[in-house]
């Protein structure tokens, strides 16, 4: 939950938490200012919104409905977090004083179906959301069950990486039962306008947004992070920010960098990221293997990621798929750092098309990184190209397209009653 300002009101709503079984027992009323505390002179409005955030990682799309609930909650708009116990998002968003709720929305039993719904009505009866967002699918058909009982809005935030199933089932729930669709990148939106035939006023794009307060150029953190790596003025240090996974492109990159340094070029890579689905060994032995050691550094987890990508003079997202949702694209653009891609999900959205090369064609990965590094001259207006493009994705424009939406979506629901 997010601190308390001086001049806070008691909102008397009441609210609820899960305690083992299902269990729902009160809990202290929300309190907020009259003030956004993050966005000071933005208002404040009676949404009160359940993100429902069912996925175990902690991936892009979790933390796309979490930073979500932080941002509305800070400018003084009730938001709960629904997310599976035990998990790392649920951690996540308990780490962020977010309070999230853990009823079983990922049960695939038959049999515990009925109390499931038992659980969410109540909750949906506690805490009188006008907004449900479900960024998972798991349990959307029964929150839209739930939907006319509980007097809400209904919204489906499609940042997943698959598309969804274009079944009779699934088009009616996206195009009758959702008051709004929200697709993170403009594939999806293809996607969801196409085959599923959701109508246009029900159809947003909304890529995210990044802290700017956070994610900034840092010239002392950057002269700090070249000097902790040995990393000479004369380098062209290229950065790939992401967990350790083959979808992150992490090898490819490895063997691009290869490559430059056998033309003679004076290019280092830093590798800010650490083992989850690949290990550290793993990258490693790439490494060692492309005969490597001397040009490429691992940060593992670091403290001061905006110093570590205030360091580098270009940026690379060499991901293989995926990318619906790119949070450290836009923290290394963010930072002022011009960035180079695969073209794979939001990332044609994000830059433009002469700094994109095919996923998995290290040829082309290879010539877009060699003329980043050798063409200061390019790399200055890519830097300029993506420190415009940021200046519409910072937090606040994520809160406010998001509200935006909301408002629609509620004022859709209205009408219908």
């Amino acid at each position: 939950m997010v601190g308390k300002a001086q001049d806070a009101e008691d909102t008397g709503a009441p609210c609820c938490r899960w305690v083992g079984c299902g269990v729902l027992v009160p809990a202290p009323p929300l309190c907020y200012s009259r003030e956004s505390s993050l966005f000071p002179g933005l208002p404040m409005s009676s949404f009160r919104t359940i993100q429902v955030v069912n996925v175990r990682w902690f991936n892009a799309t979790a933390w796309y409905g979490v930073e979500l609930a932080r941002l509305l909650n800070a400018a003084g708009h009730e938001s709960r977090v629904v997310a599976l116990e035990g998990t790392d998002t649920f951690r996540k968003a308990q780490e962020l004083g977010l309070e999230p709720l853990a009823p079983p929305l990922n049960a695939k039993n038959p049999l515990a179906f009925p109390g499931l719904i038992r659980d969410m009505r109540r909750l949906v009866k506690d805490f009188r959301p006008d907004v449900v967002n479900c960024h998972r699918g798991e349990s959307f058909l029964f929150w839209g069950a739930l939907k006319e009982a509980g007097g809400y809005a209904l919204v489906r935030t499609r940042g997943d990486q698959r598309l969804p199933k274009g079944n009779w089932p699934n088009r009616m729930l996206h195009t009758k039962v959702a008051d709004a669709v929200i697709a993170t990148n403009s594939v999806m939106a293809r996607y969801v306008a196409g085959p599923m035939g959701v109508p246009p006023q029900r159809l947003h794009t909304i890529l995210g947004g990044v802290d700017t307060r956070r994610f900034r150029f840092d010239p002392e953190g950057r002269a700090a992070v070249r000097a902790r790596y040995g990393f000479a003025d004369g380098d062209c240090v290229v950065g790939l920010l992401g967990r350790f996974d083959l979808v992150k492109g992490q090898k490819e990159t490895i063997e691009a960098i290869r490559r430059l340094v056998a033309e003679g070029l004076p290019v280092r890579l830093l590798l800010i990221g650490f083992s989850t689905a690949t290990l550290q060994e793993e990258v490693e032995a790439w490494i060692r293997e492309a005969g490597m050691e001397k040009h490429v550094t691992i940060t593992g987890r670091v403290g001061d990621v905006a110093a570590c990508l205030s360091a580098l003079d270009v940026g690379v997202i060499a991901s293989l798929w995926s990318e619906t949702i790119a949070r450290a694209a836009l923290e290394i653009m963010a930072c002022g750092r011009p960035l180079v891609s695969t073209s794979v999900g939001v990332m044609p959205d994000l830059l433009p098309a002469e700094a994109l090369a095919a996923p998995g064609d290290v040829d082309a990965l290879t010539a877009l990184l060699r003329r980043a590094v050798v063409d200061a001259a390019w790399r200055g207006d890519l830097a300029r190209t993506c420190s415009e493009r940021i200046a519409t994705l910072r937090d606040e424009d994520f809160l406010q397209q998001t509200l935006a939406v909301y408002a629609e979506a509620c004022r859709r629901r209205r009408s219908s009653l």
